[in-house]
């Protein structure tokens, strides 16, 4: 009898940080600060017991991730990373490190006007983060099956990339408004496994 069987096809793991050690409400996009011990050692658990044995992980390079994927490769001592500039969290400027409720409301009025666009304070706009989070998402597309080999990869990055890898997926070069940006992210040390779209 013959068996018309075909490999999953690849899927990219997006990862978020465990929870930062900074204070609520605070804005802190690309600020660089450790992630709570504890939860890093718990997301890593459950990582590793979640992912396939053979995968490939990238990382921000953004001190809270970096622990992460140091606690998941203790894990599995065989395990390499790559770090990846593109995967880091949108650039708020002038704004981080400042209370969300201290900000100026008109700034950030013009910023829900043009979403895309605008980029807070000396920061960095949507479109911007979209282009280079793409630009990661259709290399890891190719890369994943490159050898011949369907290999999921594990991004171990922040709510804003996982965001913008479900728009781009979902509608492509198109550019969000306000009232689009609606899209889930993972809760603190969580993920979503998304199948990986074929490279463009």
């Amino acid at each position: 009898m013959n068996c018309a069987c075909t490999n999953p096809a690849p899927r990219l793991w997006l990862v978020r940080h465990a929870r930062p050690l900074v204070a609520p409400g605070i804005c802190y996009g690309r600020l660089d600060m450790q992630a709570d011990a504890q939860a890093t050692a718990d997301a890593a658990q459950a990582l590793h017991l979640a992912l396939p044995a053979d995968c490939l992980l990238v990382h921000s390079p953004l001190r809270r991730c970096r622990q992460l994927a140091r606690a998941l490769q203790a894990l599995r001592p065989g395990l390499a990373s790559a770090v990846d500039s593109r995967l880091l969290e949108m650039d708020f400027g002038e704004w981080e490190g400042q209370p969300w409720d201290a900000l100026d409301r008109s700034a950030i009025d013009a910023w829900a006007a043009d979403l895309a666009g605008h980029a807070p304070d000396r920061g960095e706009s949507l479109a911007t983060m979209l282009r280079r989070v793409d630009e990661a998402l259709q290399q890891t597309s190719r890369g994943s099956v490159g050898d011949g080999a369907a290999r999921d990869t594990v991004w171990i990055t922040h709510a804003g990339v996982a965001r913008c890898v479900q728009w781009l997926m979902r509608e492509g070069s198109a550019l969000p408004q306000a009232a689009q940006w609606t899209l889930p992210a993972p809760d603190f040390g969580g993920w979503l496994a998304l199948d990986l779209p074929l490279p463009r």
